[in-house]
């Protein structure tokens, strides 16, 4: 059996798309995400579909020791439904995937104690973690609006290592200035 050889599945040049079922695969997986993050952060932001809105966010933000509590709900609504948006949408998809990234990381120490598959686990949140990390490796994808933006398709793995350091960073600043 012989296996295809990485120029012939991706092509001649630095920053080939990828091929059509892998494609179609990461717009399942931006989309769905996508959706679940503005789900999550128009909720937090609006109150949509049952949330709490910014108030009722902001108090949860207080209850866990975040300084400006109003101010980290709007952050942690806003990264989530922009972020959600630009993966969706297939957009600056290394730095919407950081957006998420970073506010996973925060949700995860807060999720952490609720162990796995109980009511309050972190499955979730590290499913979702993990996916957004994936995604800014890998790119959007031939299906997507990073696919006109030729710097992003032929730097994709730089650019998504830089994406990852900082949402680590921006994550690790926000958890550091926890009471």
């Amino acid at each position: 059996m012989t296996f295809p050889s990485r120029t012939r599945i991706l092509g001649d040049h630095a920053g080939a798309l990828p091929p059509t079922g892998v494609s179609l695969g990461l717009l399942l997986l931006r989309l769905m995400l996508g959706i679940i993050m503005v789900g999550h952060g128009t909720q937090k932001l609006f109150g949509w579909f049952g949330g709490p809105g910014i108030d009722g966010t902001a108090q949860f933000f207080g209850a866990y020791g975040y300084p400006a509590p109003k101010a980290m709900a709007f952050i942690a609504g806003l990264s989530e439904t922009l972020g959600g948006l630009g993966l969706a949408l297939g957009l600056l998809t290394p730095l919407a995937a950081a957006a998420v990234l970073g506010t996973m990381i925060n949700a995860l120490d807060v999720t952490w104690d609720g162990g796995f598959f109980l009511p309050k686990g972190v499955e979730f949140t590290l499913l979702v973690a993990v996916a957004a990390t994936s995604l800014a490796l890998t790119g959007p994808g031939r299906y997507a609006a990073d696919h006109y933006l030729p710097v992003l398709r032929a730097n994709r793995l730089a650019y998504g290592v830089a994406a990852i350091a900082l949402a680590l960073v921006a994550g690790a600043v926000v958890l550091l200035i926890r009471d």
